[in-house]
């Protein structure tokens, strides 16, 4: 059966899902998107995806063309009508079809793309043995460049920062701001673990609002863990008792290994084990 893509108004056959090589989202990157997951058939945390998705619309001057309401509707159909129970949502808003030149204003109406598939990130025995990863040379946008907050198309720096992870045979690199504070990993957010307590590194370092992180803060918390977040430097990591990364695809996976560094007992802790199954838990509610 083929796959169906919603595309501005309808849903349309996958061979049948295409954008105008003018869309600035092609030409420019300009526009921004979310990851969801679903779990069950339901779309999880819909609400926070919608609202963030908003929010950086906003921020970047982009006008959708329908109200959240209507923007959660058409997930809901595009789910459905691919019969996904658990797999992944692309929800995409372009700055739409202009000219050759920068001028958004040239772009009159937004491209909306939503696509509903399923997803595998990472094989499941490294969620037991842990990630081994690097930090990247590659240094994360400037916060006060584009906002961490807005989730944009243009992931060109991150994706830098991945290919030198590829090149050295790894999944995943930690990025780096300006100042040397960790920010994010190329797709997903950053957690350590020291002497019982929690860290992650606050927005204005340069994390994206992550919504998977959001629930783990939570659900930590009311298990009565403390978590701060805070700047960390390279020397927080590699000398941090646990290491996890959190986010929609990834949801949480524990690090093993950072630089050829050992982190912990070289696999995923206790806490790191126990808000896994905690966030596996919230999921399958």
């Amino acid at each position: 059966m083929s796959m169906k893509i919603w595309l501005n108004d309808k849903l349309v056959d996958q061979a049948d899902a295409t954008v105008s090589v003018f869309d600035h989202g092609l030409l420019y990157g300009d526009g921004i998107f979310e990851g969801i997951r679903v779990y069950s058939g339901k779309v999880f945390e819909h609400k926070a995806h919608i609202d963030r998705l908003y929010e950086g619309a906003r921020a970047i001057r982009l006008n959708i063309p329908m109200t959240p309401e209507q923007m959660t509707e058409i997930v809901c159909k595009t789910v459905a009508a691919n019969n996904i129970e658990d797999g992944y949502v692309r929800l995409i808003v372009t700055r739409g079809v202009g000219n050759l030149g920068l001028n958004p204003l040239t772009c009159e109406t937004p491209q909306i793309i939503v696509i509903a598939a399923t997803i595998t990130l990472y094989p499941e025995e490294l969620y037991q043995k842990g990630l081994k990863i690097i930090s990247a040379n590659t240094v994360r946008n400037h916060p006060l460049s584009i906002p961490p907050q807005v989730k944009s198309l243009n992931y060109l720096c991150n994706i830098m920062a991945k290919l030198e992870a590829l090149d050295r045979g790894m999944f995943e690199a930690i990025m780096y701001n300006h100042m040397g504070y960790v920010a994010e990993a190329t797709g997903d957010n950053v957690f350590i673990v020291k002497d019982g307590v929690l860290y992650t590194p606050p927005i204005a370092a340069g994390a994206l609002d992550g919504i998977t992180r959001r629930v783990v803060m939570r659900l930590a918390r009311e298990a009565g863990y403390e978590v701060f977040e805070k700047n960390l430097a390279r020397f927080d990591l590699h000398s941090c008792d646990e290491m996890f990364l959190t986010g929609s695809a990834a949801e949480v996976i524990g690090v093993s290994e950072l630089d050829g560094r050992t982190i912990g007992i070289g696999k995923p802790g206790k806490i790191t084990c126990d808000l896994r199954a905690r966030f596996d838990k919230f999921i399958r509610q």
